[in-house]
C-alpha cells in the first residue's frame, strides 16, 4: 500500500515545513503531501490554511502578502521551541528537496476558498521546471481545477478530493476526468468506496494515524493513505 507523509511527517515536525519534508525524503515511503496557495506577487507557497494565523507568529490572508513578507514569518515556534527558525516554503524549494529521490508528491491545490486565478498554469510549469511530470499527483477539492488540469497537462496525475459521500464515485470522476478519487477516513469504509475498488478506481485515503485503521483500509484493497506519522504506519504494515 502506498504511504504519504501528510503535509511532511507533520507528527514530529511543524506541518508543511522544510523541516517536515526533509525528514519525509529520508524515508523508505511512496511520498508526501503537500498544500500550495498563491501570493499577492503570485509566488506558489507550501501551506495548508488560507491565513497564516494558525502555524505562524503572524496574521493575515496568504493572497494579501507578497513572498518575500511571508518569509519574515515564523513558521515553526507555534510547533516547538527548536523549530524557530522554519520559514514558509516554495513550491520550488519542495520539489527541489526531492528531486533527487524516488518519491511521489502529492500537491493539492487549495483554490476551494480563493479561487487563485491562473494557480493550475503555475503549478503545471513548475513541475516541468524540475522534470517531476511522472512522480506528481495534484489533487483538490476543487473539481474544476482538476479539470483544468486534465485539459492542460492529461499525462500528469489528477485525484479528486472528497470530504463527502457519493453515491456513484465512478461516474462523477469520468466527467472530471480524475485518475483516483482521494476520501475522508469514515467515507472509507462506505459501499461506494467499496464499489468503486471493485470497478478499479485508486483509491486513497485520509488521514490516517491509526493502526489499526491502516490494517483495515489495507485489507479493503485501498491503494494508498496519508497519515501524519509514516513511521509508525509503515512499522505496523510491515511487521
Amino acid at each position: 500500500m502506498e504511504i504519504f507523509a501528510h503535509r511532511g511527517i507533520s507528527a514530529h515536525y511543524p506541518e508543511n515545513t522544510m523541516a517536515a519534508f526533509t525528514a519525509a525524503s529520508k524515508l523508505p515511503i511512496t511520498g508526501i503531501e503537500l498544500d500550495v496557495h498563491l501570493t499577492a506577487d503570485r509566488e506558489l507557497v507550501v501551506i495548508h490554511d488560507e491565513t497564516i494565523d494558525r502555524t505562524s507568529n503572524g496574521s493575515g490572508y496568504i493572497k494579501d502578502y507578497t513572498l518575500q513578507e511571508l518569509r519574515a514569518f515564523d513558521f515553526g515556534s507555534w510547533f516547538s521551541a527548536e523549530c524557530e527558525d522554519e520559514s514558509i516554503p516554495t513550491l520550488g524549494d519542495v520539489l527541489e528537496l526531492f528531486a533527487g529521490t524516488n518519491h511521489r508528491i502529492n500537491i493539492e491545490l487549495k483554490t476551494d476558498v480563493f479561487p487563485y486565478d491562473g494557480i493550475e498554469a503555475l503549478v503545471i510549469r513548475e513541475i516541468a521546471a524540475y522534470q517531476m511530470t511522472e512522480r506528481v499527483i495534484i489533487s483538490s477539492f476543487n473539481h474544476e481545477s482538476i479539470q483544468m488540469i486534465s485539459q492542460r497537462a492529461p499525462y500528469i496525475e489528477k485525484a479528486a478530493l472528497f470530504a463527502e459521500i457519493l453515491v456513484d464515485f465512478t461516474s462523477y470522476t469520468a466527467q472530471i476526468p480524475a485518475n483516483a478519487i482521494h476520501v475522508n477516513l469514515p467515507t472509507a469504509f462506505r459501499r461506494s468506496v467499496q464499489e468503486a475498488l471493485n470497478e478499479g478506481t485508486t483509491v486513497r485515503v485520509y488521514t490516517v494515524n491509526d493502526v489499526e485503521n491502516a490494517k483495515q483500509l489495507q485489507q479493503l484493497g485501498v491503494q494508498g493513505i496519508f497519515t501524519d506519522d509514516p513511521e509508525k504506519i509503515v512499522a505496523a504494515l510491515v511487521g
